[in-house]
């Protein structure tokens, strides 16, 4: 009995440790990357889809997912509590909102990009297009394309562009408004409207055979894009090492490919 008893318990033993060896085998217990959210603005979607490619292949244990939207929304669901780690915007004033509020690590916070406003027009209407901000009160113009101020720094500069000029009341009523750049660059592409206000690396990265670029519009203050962490990350360790990839050499070098000054 007592060899038998030996025996079981040898069965047993070994059987256990092919289980364990079996569990510590198996992919589903392999570490996961930890993922962390990066909201951007639209106008750096192409950028930033190629820095998140070189930011995991050179960070394996960590996957970005990236939500793209108008810096204003983006602002707006950070402070409704959207589980965001990093927010990269288009205007100091989204950011400056955030940080009144203590949404972001002030001490994370640095302009990493600069960009210059343009009016595009359809190209099939490019040989009149208008030259200059003052031509788009002629009658010949009828919808103009900016993206919706309250929401898109993109539309935000523009309506200040116009206002300087003093032509906002002429042309008011005549306004498209569009959720975020790249939705002007759309209406334009189609030839929805006469004119439409993008940034230039927007411009320069569309479908340039569908449109033409206008005149660059003077803007009454610099267009700079500040990035940093967000308070209620979970993850702000990662969430740095990404800021620090964005704004250093390689970060910069993807951001100038497409059109991006540096700040």
């Amino acid at each position: 009995m007592n060899g038998k008893k030996l025996i079981v318990s040898i069965l047993a033993a070994v059987l256990c440790l092919g289980i364990i060896a079996f569990l510590a085998a198996s992919p589903g217990t392999e570490e996961q990357p930890t993922t962390i959210t990066v909201s951007a603005a639209a106008s750096l979607t192409e950028a930033f889809t190629d820095i998140a490619k070189e930011f995991e292949a050179a960070h394996t244990d960590t996957k970005i997912e990236l939500n793209l939207a108008g810096s204003g929304t983006l602002r707006t669901q950070i402070e409704s509590g959207a589980p965001v780690d990093v927010f990269a915007s288009a205007s100091e004033s989204d950011m400056d909102l955030l940080s009144e509020k203590t949404l972001i690590e002030n001490s994370s916070r640095k302009d990493f990009a600069a960009n210059t406003l343009v009016m595009v027009v359809p190209e099939k209407n490019s040989s009149k297009s208008p030259k200059t901000l003052e031509d788009l009160t002629a009658d010949s113009v009828e919808k103009i394309a900016i993206g919706n101020p309250e929401t898109a720094p993109v539309g935000e500069y523009t309506k200040k562009a116009f206002e300087t000029a003093g032509l906002w009341d002429e042309i008011a009523s005549k306004v498209v408004l569009a959720e975020n750049v790249k939705q002007v660059l759309t209406y334009v592409e189609t030839g929805e409207v006469d004119a439409g206000f993008v940034y230039m690396t927007d411009a320069t990265s569309g479908k340039k055979d569908l449109y033409k670029i206008a005149f660059t519009v003077p803007v009454s203050e610099p267009i700079s894009y500040p990035i940093a962490v967000v308070n209620e990350s979970d993850n702000r360790e990662k969430a740095k090492e990404f800021v620090d990839f964005v704004t250093g050499t390689r970060g910069q070098e993807i951001l100038a490919g497409y059109g991006f000054k540096t700040p």
